[in-house]
């Protein structure tokens, strides 16, 4: 756990879908078509009106994140941070642009507590250790740049050894800062 300005971060390692806070991040493709992964165990535990809520958005850019209701979940909303484009791999630029878009619509909310997957690591392609390398960049950077918006950021790892990378590589890049 670290403290950046007012806002604590946490790695959970757990279900994303079983978060209970304000919302969610969905690790999507720029068609906000709910497959597999985060997004096919969004669509099955948050229902079909999450879905539906996405092709009522339609396409974003990359790099863009669009905010439906959480549906069925325990959260309110869920972030759509379209990392990639159908059917295609996430590169580092795509997943910045994500979590700072993401960060965006959280904010415009006036939400306090947001959970984040490993965006990108899946179908994306982008290895965790790179993941978690721009998950420490971009989040205490926006933090440090815009205080007093977020109680609670956490990112929330399926297994045990995805969480084991993400700690190790945010204790040594918030160290070597």
């Amino acid at each position: 756990m670290w403290k950046i300005n007012d806002t604590t971060v946490k790695l959970i390692q757990g279900d994303i879908t079983e978060y209970e806070g304000d919302a969610i991040v969905n690790a999507a493709n720029t068609e906000l078509l709910l497959g597999a992964g985060v997004a096919g165990a969004i669509k099955w535990k948050g229902g079909p009106s999450v879905q539906k809520e996405c092709y009522q958005i339609g396409s974003v850019e990359l790099g863009e994140a669009a905010l439906t209701s959480g549906g069925t979940l325990k959260v309110d909303y869920v972030i759509h941070a379209a990392s990639m484009h159908l059917g295609k791999s996430t590169d580092e630029d795509s997943l910045k642009k994500s979590i700072i878009n993401s960060l965006k619509r959280g904010s415009e909310k006036d939400l306090k507590s947001i959970a984040f997957p490993a965006i990108g690591t899946g179908i994306g392609g982008i290895s965790k250790q790179i993941c978690a390398k721009n998950f420490t960049e971009v989040l205490f950077s926006y933090l440090k740049t815009e205080p007093h918006i977020f109680d609670e950021v956490a990112i929330i790892l399926f297994d045990k050894h995805d969480y084991r990378i993400f700690l190790d590589v945010f204790e040594k890049e918030l160290k070597d800062n």
